[in-house]
């Protein structure tokens, strides 16, 4: 492991950086071939990367932790002038931007988690009081898909 000498400007190799965040280093270039985040290059053409990088790799998976498409992190990430690690006052910025998306899958979620418990006494989805049942494809008029996961607030 590599010591914390108090250098801040040392560079991290890419197994530095992989042990120290816990992401792979096949993960971590594909972080970089998307730009989300990048390094420098040696002599020896070795990937070298910047101490805040683990904070920005940080941030890349508590974002994708919670759902967060990596077009939608890499756009915020993109927006923070030149190109810096998140601070507090940014996170709680650009988590804002995703909020409405957040409450919106909770509530599909919990649609999703009542409907399931009510199937698992039965299994066989035949009963008339069955939440999944579609007598002669009335949902098909509502559009294609999965009508009552796409629509929250649709009775069961």
């Amino acid at each position: 492991m590599p010591q914390l000498d108090g250098d801040k400007t040392r560079m991290l190799t890419i197994g530095e950086l992989s042990k120290r965040s816990g992401v792979a280093a096949s993960a971590l270039h594909f972080y970089e071939r998307n730009g989300l985040i990048d390094s420098e290059r040696t002599d020896g053409n070795q990937r070298r990367y910047r101490r805040d990088t683990l904070r920005r790799v940080a941030f890349i998976r508590v974002s994708q932790r919670v759902g967060i498409p990596l077009k939608d992190i890499r756009a915020a990430l993109e927006s923070l002038p030149e190109g810096r690690t998140p601070t507090k006052k940014d996170w709680a910025r650009l988590s804002q931007r995703w909020r409405d998306e957040l409450d919106a899958r909770i509530r599909q979620l919990n649609h999703l988690r009542g409907d399931l418990d009510g199937c698992i006494g039965c299994g066989c989805l035949s009963l008339s009081s069955c939440a999944l049942q579609n007598p002669s494809d009335v949902l098909g008029n509502e559009g294609a898909g999965p009508i009552r996961w796409i629509k929250t607030d649709a009775a069961p």
